[in-house]
């Protein structure tokens, strides 16, 4: 068996004690309008029916973003393609989008990399937005 000595003490999941890496059993607790919502170690939200707005805002602070009106526009579209696709929008898609939106001076990669610094939209927009990480994303 394992020695968990180095593993931080916070809330194991059961389901995941027989994974490959050691930092993917425990859970997290941001503070969202008085109420506790669980992430994982890196901030995505582990019940997709807790996200409000408040967890928005509390995730964005916690990665010390300011949420402007596109990041809202850009978070309502992924929690929107999600729930129509049931699947991560791709960056390609976003782009396409937001580039008839905005037009092709925002409406790039670059702009909403600009926009999510963390990991660009895929990443940091899908934790923001409480759209979980798909298996084998890194």
């Amino acid at each position: 068996m394992r020695s968990t000595a180095h593993m931080p003490k916070i809330n194991y999941l059961e389901e995941a004690r027989d994974s490959t890496s050691p930092y993917a059993i425990y859970t997290c607790k941001l503070l969202v309008d008085g109420q506790e919502v669980l992430t994982d170690q890196e901030g995505y939200i582990l019940d997709m029916d807790a996200w409000s707005e408040g967890f928005a805002r509390a995730q964005a602070a916690k990665e010390s973003l300011t949420l402007s009106n596109e990041h809202w526009q850009v978070i309502h579209f992924i929690r929107e393609y999600y729930e129509d696709h049931n699947v991560q929008a791709q960056v390609r898609d976003m782009v396409k989008h937001f580039r008839a939106a905005w037009g092709p001076d925002r409406g790039n990669s670059r702009y909403l990399h600009d926009l999510f610094p963390m990991g660009g939209p895929q990443k940091q927009g899908n934790r923001i937005a409480g759209v979980r990480k798909t298996k084998g994303e890194h």
